[in-house]
């Protein structure tokens, strides 16, 4: 054969190979494979390759762009039919919540307790400054969040944060402490997660940050006797809230670390490894903040006992916990 092949010759020799590929692809794709035979399973890699190869040589011998264009299509649907990820959404997002969540949120378990320590870390340490010294509290709270609730406020306005004050603009206070709250602990979420890649520093950081916010709070409340008034209010959809930034820091932390000790995988890859798990658990972590703000918009509005919001913010704890650790053993 001299020069190129000629379009109608190469398509002779090959066609009986590509048409029976489509043909198969298109009974695959309007049924299922269940549609197609063990035999017939057999033939599609084989015919895969063989118009990939016949894809090859249409490309550098410059046959028909028809051609060419023909077999690109043939090629991707192929490519996709055996190698993609198919299946329906609900089958997938059932598999999330069963197996793929839980399983990320497993192999976490030692970053999710650095990020938890290094959380508590901040509060103490912003409880005890703050408590000695309230000059401390605007340093670590600040203009927009604190809505003048600081160490000027009375102990009544204090109160009258957390109950309401029957209505009027304590209770426009409460809700506008809410909405900032939850707010900036969604993105301090996403910013711990986000930020990871730079070896985690800024993730330890703002963890540490959010603790100091936490515990200048408490301090404050608890130089007036109101901090178990304070936990309770908190304590509804706060132990959601505060799990799920603690989940995004620890998905920051695993990329961090497998930036700068990537192993024997090149940096790349093991912070790519790294991302794939920590995605998943980020993609859990807007589940939680979507069930924080749930908790937080109704039930915290509806439920002014102290003691029943502490049953429902430790509740909430344990049903996560229950969730994420409690299934290890059917895991395995």
């Amino acid at each position: 054969m001299n020069g190129a092949l000629p379009s109608a010759r190469f398509r002779a020799e090959r066609e009986a190979d590509w048409r029976r590929l489509e043909a198969l692809l298109d009974r695959a794709e309007k049924r299922s494979a269940a549609a197609l035979d063990e035999e017939e399973l057999l033939a599609l890699p084989t015919l895969y390759r063989a118009t990939i190869s016949a894809l090859s040589v249409a490309r550098e011998t410059s046959l028909d762009r028809a051609l060419i264009d023909y077999l690109e299509g043939l090629s991707t649907r192929a490519y996709f039919f055996l190698y993609g990820v198919r299946g329906r959404i609900g089958p997938r997002i059932l598999a999330f919540f069963r197996q793929d969540w839980p399983a990320a949120m497993r192999a976490l378990w030692r970053e999710t307790i650095a990020s938890a320590l290094l959380l508590l870390a901040g509060t103490i340490a912003g409880y005890v400054l703050v408590l000695s010294d309230p000059g401390w509290f605007p340093a670590m709270v600040s203009g927009d969040l604190a809505q003048g609730r600081g160490p000027e406020a009375t102990t009544q306005m204090l109160r009258d944060v957390l109950y309401g004050g029957g209505h009027g603009r304590h209770m426009d206070g409460l809700e506008m402490l809410a909405t900032f709250l939850f707010t900036h602990n969604a993105q301090m979420a996403l910013l711990c997660f986000a930020l990871g890649f730079l070896l985690a520093v800024p993730s330890t950081l703002l963890l540490v940050a959010n603790g100091l916010t936490l515990g200048a709070f408490l301090a404050l409340y608890a130089g007036r006797g109101l901090a178990g008034d304070l936990i309770g209010w908190l304590c509804v959809h706060g132990t959601t809230e505060l799990f799920a930034i603690v989940v995004a820091g620890a998905a920051g932390i695993r990329i961090g670390w497998a930036a700068a000790f990537p192993g024997r995988l090149s940096r790349l890859d093991s912070m790519a490894d790294a991302g794939r798990l920590s995605g998943t658990a980020m993609a859990g972590v807007v589940v939680m903040l979507f069930v924080a703000a749930l908790l937080e918009g109704f039930v915290r509005q509806l439920v002014t006992v102290e003691a029943l919001r502490y049953v429902i913010g430790v509740t909430m704890l344990g049903v996560w916990l229950a969730y994420f650790y409690g299934t290890a053993r059917k895991a395995a």
